[in-house]
């Protein structure tokens, strides 16, 4: 069968991530969405998308396909009734479509015509923002016990300090000695190649994934996931770094969430809590207000290719765009558009020439280039997102 994920409505919910990524391709986790339903449905993918973005995620249809929501995070029994649907069949949960089967251009859908199965159970929904940290808990637990499942895991080191080691998995070729591991609160996935440096002290759920890094002495709490070829340092709790961003020195990161190529500046901070302990308040770029997260604890939301200087500081519940650079003393505001230049005192616009000259050189230090295509989709956000620049 042809399985194709489509962003559905809560699509711009989840800008800024979603300006450079479908939402298929949103870790959270130990697993990208998209890999999480290609796994468990033991099948390739493609993607329904932003036009711009269908160059580098393309969508291949075939004249029979299944379309998928990819804000639903696929468990046992909803990855079943997916693979069974046929012809002229819709999985709705309340007034949400998570799949249907379509033999016919999927835009002219008619749902009217189709057999509703309902889906009544729980499962993990990426909605907005911050539900990427919030249920990254639930989600690691998860895919800890789908990826381990009749698995053996290599040994632990005998130099390292363990809690629960039942509930720690380590891949082939991982790194790690004298360091500590408590498990007893969630599951410590270790990926494949991954290193964690000697003082680390860490706390489950925690899932560090394929080459990814921790620097020496790091405090990490759950539920905490670090994306391939990512590197933390400092003290972590609650976050998800994207593949290929670095947060490599002292400084606090916690309820947040990084897209790829981020650079967090040595004794940079967030706050994640008000001072008066109300509900924290997220940019929203759909309403262009401040929307109530329902959340007391609620970091940075940074987008891909944004940097900050050294002690760099954070205000609660900040939401940074993409390709933003941030530096100076004080906090600046709590909302930061994309190709931003600047601090508290004023920013201005980052201009593409230049930004691109910074992804190219940080792009290739991981063996990656920075194309035609990269470019495109950035040029393309840098134009969706000049109205909230100040020119």
């Amino acid at each position: 069968m042809n399985y194709i994920l489509f962003d559905g409505p809560a699509r711009n919910a989840l800008l800024p991530f979603t300006f450079t990524r479908p939402v298929a391709d949103i870790l959270v986790g130990i697993m990208t969405i998209r890999q999480k339903w290609e796994m468990r449905l033991g099948s390739t993918t493609t993607t329904l998308t932003e036009e711009y973005l269908s160059d580098k995620y393309p969508m291949v249809e075939l004249e029979e396909n299944v379309m998928i929501n990819a804000s639903f995070l696929p468990n046992d029994v909803l990855a079943e009734m997916v693979s069974n649907l046929e012809p002229n069949q819709a999985i709705f949960k309340g007034d949400e479509v998570i799949a249907f089967y379509t033999q016919e251009d999927q835009e002219s859908v008619d749902f009217d015509t189709y057999e509703i199965i309902e889906y009544n159970e729980e499962c993990i929904t990426i909605e907005h923002t911050w539900d990427i940290f919030s249920k990254n808990d639930e989600s690691i637990r998860e895919d800890f016990e789908f990826l381990t499942e009749d698995r053996k895991s290599q040994p632990i080191p005998k130099s390292v300090n363990v809690i629960a080691s039942e509930n720690v998995f380590i891949e082939e070729g991982a790194k790690l000695e004298f360091v500590t591991l408590n498990a007893s609160t969630g599951p410590i996935y270790i990926g494949k190649d991954a290193e964690i440096m000697e003082g680390s002290v860490i706390r489950g759920p925690f899932a560090l994934c394929e080459n990814a890094q921790v620097k020496m002495g790091a405090k990490v709490y759950g539920a905490t996931t670090v994306g391939p070829h990512s590197r933390i340092g400092g003290e972590v709790k609650n976050a998800v770094l994207f593949a290929n961003s670095n947060k490599g020195h002292e400084g606090y990161l916690g309820d947040s969430v990084l897209g790829e190529w981020c650079n967090i500046g040595a004794d940079s901070n967030n706050s994640n809590l008000k001072n008066n302990y109300e509900e924290v308040k997220l940019w929203s770029y759909e309403t262009e207000g401040f929307a109530k997260t329902g959340l007391q604890f609620c970091g940075l939301m940074m987008g891909d290719h944004s940097k900050c200087g050294i002690n760099t500081m954070f205000n609660t519940g900040t939401v940074v765009g993409v390709s933003a650079n941030i530096f100076g003393s004080g906090f600046p505001r709590n909302f930061v558009p994309s190709f931003s230049w600047g601090g508290a005192s004023g920013f201005t616009t980052y201009i593409t020439k230049k930004a691109f000259e910074t992804a190219r050189i940080v792009m290739s230090r991981r063996n990656v280039e920075f194309d035609e295509r990269e470019a495109a989709i950035l040029e393309h956000v840098f134009e969706l997102t000049k109205k909230w620049r100040k020119e």
